[in-house]
């Protein structure tokens, strides 16, 4: 049995590659962000959270999974934006 198997198309790792570096960009975009915000005592708590989403869960994720914690961080850091002109 030879590896090359002629009815299955081989695949290249630059689909996943361009994934994770596409989810990188924005993962370094949303810690830009949330820079600004971190001297906004109000906003403490949010920021908080959003970091340890950006770092400690964003790490331990799939790459699939990463998706959705940069979803909730943005989420998170558009609800700290609001709030910071209240203050």
């Amino acid at each position: 049995m030879t590896p090359e198997n002629p009815k299955r198309p081989r695949r290249t790792s630059s689909g996943f590659r361009r994934r994770y570096d596409d989810l990188e960009h924005r993962r370094s975009e949303l810690m830009a962000r949330l820079e600004k915000l971190d001297g906004a005592p109000a906003t403490a708590a949010t920021c908080r959270r959003a970091k340890t989403l950006l770092n400690a869960t964003y790490r331990k994720a799939t790459v699939v999974q990463r998706v959705a914690v940069l979803q909730a961080a943005a989420w998170l850091l558009d609800i700290a934006e609001m709030m910071t002109p209240l203050l």
